[in-house]
């Protein structure tokens, strides 16, 4: 059993990147906090943070922070119907940006008992985070459950290649053509991000090699097709107002990609997490595409 100020005082520097900021949130000195984190590693007999600027957790210490925030899930259960405290539970969850961008946070909103910690990393990856023991919740495109996770179909998330008049006039005066797509400068969010890729090897009927911009921002995408920076995917919610205002069209009519979306949930934090989950299920099921 390890000592509960230790796992807190783990908890802390994880969360705010210091152990100056830890002890402040936890209302002790930093040198208390140093020892705290000194005695839980010499416990578990491995390194637990990486001191630096920001403090990391390694593998281990984010596990075993991870774990401490699932108790305190299930310690919030335990105490459903008794007298409410006034501390919030600190939840981590996996993300991709686009539905953070979109239709998540309204979902988050309605639930003011908690900390959230959202990690964003692309739909396709997300789903490592639960693998890894790393979070409670992910929104994810895996559709089958990870290993002891609950999945939840949301509904798809339609993306469609956009960009500016002017940038088709100039890039692809005849269209998404195999050529034009190996020249045009398209967008990446990042390195995972195979969005675009996909829909142009679609279109082309080949696998083309895309010249990008990397630009790590929903919104952003958005601007930058507007600017004629380049191409990209936009999720029809974040681009739809342009799109009918014709300051952006699509790249090729009326061919939309469909994203399917899941909401897996660790089975340990289910339970503490059903009411969350619930407004999640509502709220992706309103703004994405059922079918």
């Amino acid at each position: 059993m390890h000592d509960y100020n230790q796992l807190e005082a783990l908890c802390a520097v994880i969360r705010t990147g210091s152990f100056d900021a830890a002890a402040a949130q936890l209302g002790v000195t930093q040198s208390a906090v140093s020892q705290r984190i000194k005695l839980l590693e010499e416990r578990v007999g491995t390194v637990l943070v990486k001191r630096g600027q920001p403090c990391t957790g390694t593998n281990a210490g984010r596990q075993l922070a991870t774990h401490t925030d699932q108790v305190r899930l299930m310690e919030k259960a335990l105490e459903f119907g008794l007298p409410s405290s006034e501390s919030r539970t600190p939840l981590r969850i996996a993300v991709n940006a686009d539905s953070l961008a979109t239709w998540l946070l309204p979902a988050l909103a309605e639930h003011d008992d908690y900390l959230f910690d959202l990690i964003v990393d692309d739909q396709d990856h997300s789903a490592d985070w639960l693998r890894a023991g790393e979070v409670a919740a992910a929104v994810t495109g895996h559709p089958g459950p990870v290993q002891g996770c609950d999945s939840h179909a949301l509904g798809a998330m339609r993306y469609f290649a956009t960009a500016s008049p002017d940038y088709m006039a100039r890039h692809m005066p005849d269209g998404p053509t195999p050529e034009a797509l190996e020249r045009a400068p398209a967008m990446t969010f990042n390195d995972k991000d195979r969005l675009q890729s996909d829909w142009a090897n679609i279109i082309a009927g080949r696998t083309v090699i895309l010249p990008k911009h990397r630009l790590a921002s929903s919104h952003g995408f958005v601007v930058a097709a507007c600017l004629g920076l380049g191409w990209g995917m936009n999720p029809d919610s974040l681009s739809r107002s342009q799109l009918d205002a014709g300051t952006l069209v699509e790249v090729a009519p009326n061919a939309p990609m469909d994203v399917p979306l899941f909401w897996q949930v660790s089975r340990l934090t289910a339970e503490p997490l059903r009411q969350l989950s619930r407004s999640v299920m509502r709220h992706a099921r309103q703004a994405l595409i059922q079918s």
